[in-house]
């Protein structure tokens, strides 16, 4: 998917018959007679109509490039648009425009502008650290790499790690013809799996994190199902590279391994520091412009004062970086760009499917939410596992670890003690499952989008996800039936 760069050509593209049919069937959804007066929020949780705009923008990333790439290229702003527009139209019409200005302000300055800055941050600085020669670019040395980079990843997070490693695994291996498998496990590994061992790694442990869960509660319990996932992958993709690389021409003789770019190193520590005191520390909130001092329109302190930090940490980096280490690592603007516009919609349309989880069992995915409870009342680990990670793939996984952590009785001490399987299967469901799909981690589409500008021919959203069922199926069901 390339940005376009006739921007104004798209915004001008019609909703197109899904959009007007969304309209129609959020008009018609049933809402609280509360919420009728401008402005205001309503009491109920949202009917399932209105989550048509985010599943009308999944399938229009899922089928547009496969279906009409050329048009796709043309018109994908103008499509992610219509999607948010038949979100909002239908929200002031409703509510009033009060509630849909809300809406989404809370969406893009809340909660998209915190989660960008930092995805934006992390990109800038790790583009400009160049790791060049090291033993890729073999099956052993491929390995290794993707071993390093799973630790890696509960060490400095999974978008740093993969920015990171990302560059030196592609150009080790640019003498190769097949290369989408070595992205495949690459997302599956680092930017997912190996976010396991600390709230650093990934989102949903920090979300953990911030709800009372030890800071080193996952190094201590979800080792086991890491390794459990981990060491399959890494053996069946072993044998795997060394089948596909027998077929293909000798790798260089390995370089001496040497690194550039300690001072964008550092950055990317001062980033994570700042993420984890920031969230950690309160600091009160501050009202938003606009937003008449309600919940939902205020930010924290700590999450603002992170933005800052992150796009300082860019500006910095901008600023210190050589030319040439940029040069080498093939950096460009436009996979941040593309992957900016792709969350900026998906953060909209996800709000009403967030809200109908966060209404529990008596929501309309009460059918799904209960699930993963037995019939005395206990919970089911292995449902949680599955439930929350299949919901991870597709929604932010930060929500609806949140969401299920709620469920299961929402006092972190108990989940981290006596339930402590129950929290294990969320914790790891959250994180596991992000590789399923381009979207189920931040860092999928940035690297998707940079494999593709090196020249590395990746499957379609539909493609890709039957790749990654084929890889991680048996790995997923083995931690199931050994911890869960």
């Amino acid at each position: 998917m390339q940005p376009s760069r006739a921007g104004a050509q798209r915004l001008r593209q019609p909703w197109g018959r899904w959009g007007w049919l969304a309209f129609i069937a959020m008009l018609l959804s049933p809402v609280s007679a509360a919420a009728a007066g401008a402005g205001a929020e309503p009491q109920v949780a949202p009917a399932l109509a209105w989550g048509i705009p985010f599943a009308g923008l999944l399938l229009s990333i899922a089928l547009g490039p496969a279906l009409a790439p050329r048009g796709w290229h043309r018109r994908a702003r103008g499509v992610m648009l219509a999607w948010i527009l038949a979100l909002l139209v239908p929200e002031a019409v409703v509510h009033g425009a009060g509630a849909a200005a809300g809406a989404l302000e809370q969406a893009l300055v809340t909660q998209y502008l915190p989660f960008m800055s930092l995805l934006y941050a992390l990109y800038t600085t790790a583009g400009g650290v160049l790791v060049a020669g090291g033993p890729w670019g073999r099956p052993l040395g491929n390995t290794a790499l993707l071993a390093l980079g799973t630790i890696l990843g509960g060490v400095v997070g999974t978008t740093a790690a993969s920015m990171v490693l990302i560059h030196p695994l592609l150009a080790a291996n640019a003498h190769r013809r097949r290369k989408g498998h070595l992205v495949l496990f690459f997302i599956v590994l680092v930017a997912n799996a190996g976010g396991a061992l600390s709230p650093i790694g990934n989102p949903p442990l920090y979300v953990g994190f911030l709800e009372g869960v030890p800071f080193f509660w996952p190094l201590q319990r979800l080792w086991l199902p890491l390794l459990l996932l981990a060491l399959p992958l890494l053996g069946g993709f072993y044998l795997l590279d060394r089948m596909l690389a027998a077929g293909e021409d000798p790798a260089p003789r390995p370089q001496r391994l040497r690194l550039r770019g300690s001072g964008n190193l550092a950055l990317i520590g001062v980033i994570a520091l700042a993420v984890l005191v920031l969230g950690a520390w309160p600091l009160g909130s501050v009202v938003l412009p606009g937003a008449g001092g309600g919940a939902d329109g205020r930010m924290e302190i700590g999450t603002a004062l992170t933005v800052l930090v992150s796009l300082g940490a860019s500006l910095v980096s901008v600023m210190i970086t050589p030319r040439a280490v940029r040069a080498r690592n093939m950096f460009s603007w436009a996979p941040i760009a593309e992957v900016a516009e792709l969350f900026a919609a998906i953060f909209v349309t996800i709000a009403p499917v967030l809200a109908m989880l966060r209404a529990g069992p008596e929501g309309p995915l009460g059918g799904l939410l209960g699930l993963v409870t037995g019939a005395a009342g206990e919970t089911l680990p292995a449902s949680y596992f599955w439930l929350t990670g299949l919901l991870s793939a597709f929604l932010d996984n930060a929500p609806t670890y949140l969401v299920f952590f709620g469920l299961a009785g929402g006092d972190a001490a108990t989940l981290s003690g006596a339930l402590a399987r129950t929290l294990m299967a969320i914790s790891t469901g959250a994180v596991f499952f992000g590789g399923l799909t381009y979207i189920g981690a931040a860092p999928n589409l940035l690297i998707r989008a940079i494999a593709a500008r090196r020249g590395v021919r990746m499957p379609g959203f539909f493609g890709y996800c039957g790749s990654a069922v084929l890889v991680l199926a048996l790995p997923l069901l083995l931690v199931t039936f050994v911890l869960f």
